[in-house]
């Protein structure tokens, strides 16, 4: 029989792999009992360095004692994915620590530092899986924005008097009071007129934000040469930086939101800091060098500024592709339904993401109030009574043809679900208005006949064709459900900005009991 170590049938599990060297290691589970004494037949070898893997017996670190058998493992420690230890009993009582993977350990000492300077703990089982796709191009669209930052910076300066005799320091002090009182102001209007909407479309209004400050930078370079213009040119770019940092923050928070899968909120947010201070730094140094070969050098500025300026756009449009979200919005849900509708199956958010527009398109849409007062779509009692009919859902829908707009009333027990359901009718309503049906194969020949009815026939009330989507809406929307929560996306809650108005229509139908 051949030489190894014999490991009794007690010991409840043995893993055989390959460590980084090419060597055969065994894992040993932890088992609450100690090494009894040999049984033949029942042996596994430990390969020592030096030794031969595929023969146990062979080399110098084959051979073994009596007190390697006294030592035991006795349970395994990780640190999420990545570190492992074994605890083993040593012969006099002792608790002995190895790690699973002693070679490089200054390298994995440095690599676990840098980890925790800069990734939330947990990382990367503690974040979304598109957390790193989206900090490496955020990463880099924020270089590219210090650089250009800086030469927008040494542009103001030179503009409000610096190094100029003649300014005075008056004058630079009332420009900039007028730059910071116009951006304070840009700040609160552009807060107060979009800031229900950022949660609900967070990767188009980042790319937005994003291409604004560029905007921005380009407006304060040019000042200088426009004199005239100056202070004028400076606080119209400091109106757009202000919504430039309204949009932005509040853009990733909701990201913040969307990585975080641990209510770690706070850590994210932190570290993501952490990262852009490191880039910052890395920026400020770039331009050290950058600024003594651009002083009055006007061209070399210029094509600084658009070669920085296209990578700064390249990176935070890969930044926000990269995102992938599970919650629906508009742009998401109106996508999952056209698929459903053309082959049955509702896609998963991979599939959906990536076709998401970040840009306002041209094709047409239906104008969508969600959660609209009642006063705004009814003026009479027929008009209410009409949308009422035969409808047991928790919305009503008044659609205007020539207008091309749905208003859609809540009810106020209406929960995420019963705000998806709305918006999927609307969304039916605009597939009979606008979209090319014929490649259905879920109700072809009801959507096919509903066009038919609008389009040829155009006194044909808005009430039958709400109806008759209703109807649609009540055979297709049970499916449409379980494939969204088949396919992964989030359905208890939802970016579909509905309003905050509420209606109770049950109370008239209470009384009439």
């Amino acid at each position: 029989m051949e030489k190894g170590l014999h490991f009794p049938e007690f010991f409840e599990g043995v893993t055989r792999r390959r460590n980084v060297a090419g060597q055969i290691q065994l894992l040993l589970l932890a088992s609450p009992r100690v090494l009894r004494k040999m049984e033949p037949g029942n042996e596994v070898f430990l390969h020592c360095p030096g030794g031969d893997a595929s023969r146990p017996g062979s080399g110098s670190g084959a051979a073994s004692t009596m007190t390697d058998l006294e030592v035991q493992v006795l349970c395994l420690e990780t640190y999420g994915s990545r570190n492992a230890q074994h605890y083993h009993a040593l012969p006099d009582g002792r608790l002995s620590c190895v790690p699973e993977r002693p070679e490089g350990a200054g390298y994995q000492s440095l690599r676990d530092v840098f980890m925790s300077v800069f990734l939330p703990q947990g990382y990367p089982e503690s974040v979304s899986p598109d957390y790193l796709a989206y900090q490496i191009w955020d990463t880099v669209q924020a270089f590219a924005s210090s650089v250009t930052g800086t030469l927008a910076t040494r542009a103001v300066l030179k503009g409000v008097g610096v190094g100029d005799e003649t300014s005075t320091v008056t004058a630079a002090t009332v420009t900039w009071i007028l730059k910071d009182g116009t951006g304070m102001l840009g700040r609160i209007l552009f807060a107060w007129s979009k800031g229900s909407r950022l949660d609900c479309d967070a990767k188009q209004w980042r790319l937005f934000a994003d291409i604004l400050n560029d905007v921005a930078i380009l407006m304060e370079i040019l000042a200088p040469a426009f004199p005239a213009c100056f202070t004028l040119i400076l606080c119209l770019s400091g109106f757009f930086k202000c919504i430039v940092g309204v949009a932005g923050g509040a853009t990733r928070a909701a990201l913040t939101m969307h990585q975080a899968r641990r209510d770690n909120m706070a850590d994210v947010s932190a570290k993501d800091g952490s990262q852009e201070t490191l880039v910052n730094l890395a920026g400020l140094l770039c331009s050290l060098l950058l600024i003594p070969l651009v002083a009055d050098n006007l061209h070399l500025t210029y094509s600084l500024y658009g070669l920085f300026t296209i990578l700064h756009l390249y990176a935070n449009y890969q930044a926000v592709r990269a995102v992938c979200m599970e919650t629906l919005n508009r742009a998401r849900l109106r996508l999952a339904l056209r698929h459903f509708l053309q082959y049955g199956v509702v896609p998963s958010p991979a599939v959906i993401n990536p076709k998401e527009p970040l840009l306002p398109g041209l094709h047409q849409q239906l104008k969508m109030t969600l959660g609209a007062p009642l006063h705004t779509v009814a003026s009479r009692v027929m008009d209410l009574q009409r949308a009422l009919e035969g409808n047991s859902a928790n919305h009503l829908i008044f659609f205007n043809r020539a207008t091309g707009a749905a208003s859609i009333l809540l009810h106020r027990q209406a929960g995420s679900v019963d705000v998806i359901k709305a918006c999927t009718h609307a969304l039916l309503l605009e597939a009979v208005l606008f979209w090319e049906v014929t490649p259905c194969i879920l109700e072809k020949e009801s959507l096919l006949n509903l066009q038919h009815r609008v389009r040829e026939e155009p006194n044909h009330k808005d009430s039958a064709v709400v109806s008759a989507t209703h109807q649609l809406l009540d055979r297709i929307f049970p499916k449409f459900l379980t494939g969204l929560m088949t396919a992964g996306w989030v359905i208890d809650r939802n970016l579909l900005g509905p309003e905050e108005w509420r209606v109770d229509w049950t109370i008239a139908r209470k009384k009439t009991f």
